[in-house]
């Protein structure tokens, strides 16, 4: 039971007792009891309950207003806040309350930092080692193979030929995963150039065709916001991909004001009802990171929209 009904309750009982001591008890108006004077205090009782009522819900409704807050917040999809309002105690419990949440999101947003940052060191370890070890030693056994089949009998050429072809497919699987890991056109080239060859490379690997928009004169971005935009977009597609069942994907990149919007957006199934994944959580994390707002929601054609709205001023100032 509510707070309300409790204490409601306990009123309209003593007010109820007092009543039926009135009329029944030795305390009364008057014996018999007169119609008129039992009109009166039937109307005295609900005027007292109705006014207790209307005080107790003007004062209680901060505290179910918090009560709410508290039990939908999710520090990944911040929403609107409890404003404080109601007498100085409530309203005092509902600023600790905010700023609770100031703190926490402050503290997940430091260790996510952290996190990724590690993250993206080992990613970048990984893929030097890819590069370099894997790499090399498949090119080193394509050379070997090429040799061994230009001085192997007829009978044996056409096997070693498909050996090598299988081997050449695993070194550009390797490259792929590797460039995957360790987005090198990003540093050397921008963000545009990197969201291009990505829609490309991604077209190439599954046969989804991804459309690209990107506008000129963006608002500049500082390395980590970009870092962020491109391994949403990244996470974006690889989803279309494997969940999405769809044939086609659209990836935009504008400019709002102080504001740079990422958009994917497929023709697939849609999300549905499906619960958020590691995936998506993954991208919220990010997008935490650089104060940006991450929104998934269905587009008017259907299928799944990912839209990632980041400030472009704050990350310049910030650089």
């Amino acid at each position: 039971m509510s707070l309300f009904w409790r204490i409601f309750l306990l009123n309209a009982g003593v007010l109820l007792a007092a009543v039926a001591l009135l009329l029944l008890g030795p305390v009364t108006v008057s014996t018999p009891v007169l119609l008129t004077e039992t009109l009166i205090l039937a109307a005295g009782l609900v005027v007292m309950l109705t006014a207790n009522a209307a005080l107790l819900r003007i004062g209680l409704a901060p505290l179910q207003r918090l009560t709410r807050a508290m039990t939908t917040t999710d520090l990944l999809n911040p929403g609107e806040r409890p404003l404080p309002s109601g007498h100085s105690d409530v309203a005092g419990l509902i600023e600790t309350y905010n700023a609770m949440l100031d703190r926490l999101r402050a503290e997940r947003a430091a260790s996510a930092s952290r996190a990724l940052s590690a993250q993206e060191a080992e990613r970048r370890r990984i893929a030097q080692e890819l590069h370099d070890e894997v790499g090399q030693t498949l090119t080193a056994v394509l050379l070997e193979l090429k040799g061994a089949a230009d001085q192997a009998p007829p009978d044996l050429r056409g096997e070693l030929h498909q050996i090598q072809e299988t081997t050449r497919a695993g070194l550009d699987e390797v490259r792929r995963i590797a460039r995957r890991l360790r987005p090198g056109v990003l540093e050397e080239l921008g963000l545009v150039s990197a969201l291009r060859s990505l829609a490309n490379e991604y077209t190439d690997w599954s046969g989804l065709v991804v459309a690209t928009r990107v506008e000129h004169g963006l608002p500049p971005l500082g390395h980590e916001a970009e870092l962020v935009v491109y391994r949403v977009a990244q996470e974006a597609l690889t989803n279309v991909v494997r969940h999405a069942g769809a044939s086609r994907a659209e990836l935009t990149l504008v400019g709002a004001g102080d504001r740079v919007v990422l958009r994917v957006a497929d023709d697939g199934r849609g999300v549905g009802g499906a619960a958020e994944g590691a995936g998506l959580r993954g991208m919220r994390e990010r997008a935490l990171l650089v104060g940006a707002a991450l929104a998934v929601g269905v587009p008017a054609g259907g299928g799944t929209e990912v839209r990632l709205e980041v400030p472009a001023r704050r990350q310049e100032s910030a650089a």
